[in-house]
């Protein structure tokens, strides 16, 4: 198994994208941390899904947007299972207005869950990481918004586009300890992220129109690419994004 012995935190991990990472991450023999925000329910059950098929989980609620629940989330784990070898920042909000009527509470808030959030965690887990002298993956999931325009999704975009910049320099910092920091860029997943998409034929034409292999993507696709960036496999990858699109951000570029 490519991640036996290993620790894993996946932040938003109750559902979607970072369920699919937790389960993917505990077949491949990692022991996996659920972070989640109020649904102890969805949290357990994946807990008990990987109990289930063999693997080790345990859930633990953090808001990653408060400086002191992500310390939390890092010392819980690493009391309890020992060490810590990989952190995936998954959680991740949206909320869209035009632009000139975003209002500036859900600005602040898009902004603490999608770019200070991956900030906390990840300047916790390194401090870890680095103590411990045996080098980790820090995985951001990002978007492709960290670099295709969306309009009426400002905040997101900005976020996505700082956690890139953010990524880009704590993996030239962090590479002297052996530690990689790499961001994945999904575009259009089906997760309940999308569900105003996925319910509207119209819309979804539209999408499908702007995506050249013409499909969703699955979040188990994004939880393999995770898996191979946490692996032995990817150890000399740092500081770049892997994007995960069935090409939209290359169809746009060609516009």
């Amino acid at each position: 198994m490519k991640l036996e012995g290993k620790v894993a935190i996946i932040t938003g991990a109750a559902t979607g994208i970072g369920r699919a990472i937790a389960m993917g991450m505990a077949n491949e023999g990692a022991s996996v941390v659920i972070d989640y925000v109020g649904a102890p329910d969805l949290a357990n059950g994946v807990v008990k899904d990987i109990q289930s098929a063999g693997g080790k989980a345990m859930a633990i609620e953090a808001d990653v947007s408060n400086p002191d629940q992500a310390a939390h989330l890092i010392q819980q784990s690493v009391q309890t299972l020992g060490h810590l070898d990989i952190l995936v920042n998954n959680a991740g909000i949206e909320y869209k207005y035009p632009f000139t009527e975003y209002p500036f509470d859900k600005w602040q808030k898009v902004i603490a869950v999608d770019l200070t959030g991956p900030f906390l965690c990840a300047q916790a887990a390194a401090k870890v990481m680095v103590q411990q002298g045996n080098g980790g993956r820090i995985i951001n999931i990002s978007s492709v918004h960290e670099d295709l325009p969306m309009i009426t999704n400002a905040p997101y975009c900005a976020a996505k586009g700082g956690l890139r910049m953010l990524m880009r320099t704590i993996a030239v910092e962090l590479a002297p300890h052996k530690i990689t920091v790499n961001n994945i860029a999904p575009g259009a997943i089906f997760t309940p992220i999308d569900a105003d998409v996925e319910v509207n034929p119209t819309i979804e034409k539209q999408l499908m129109a702007e995506i050249p292999l013409g499909r969703w993507g699955k979040p188990e696709e994004v939880a393999e690419l995770a898996i191979f960036i946490a692996s032995d496999a990817a150890s000399y990858s740092t500081g770049s994004t892997f994007f995960i699109d069935g090409g939209m951000i290359r169809q746009a570029g060609s516009l």
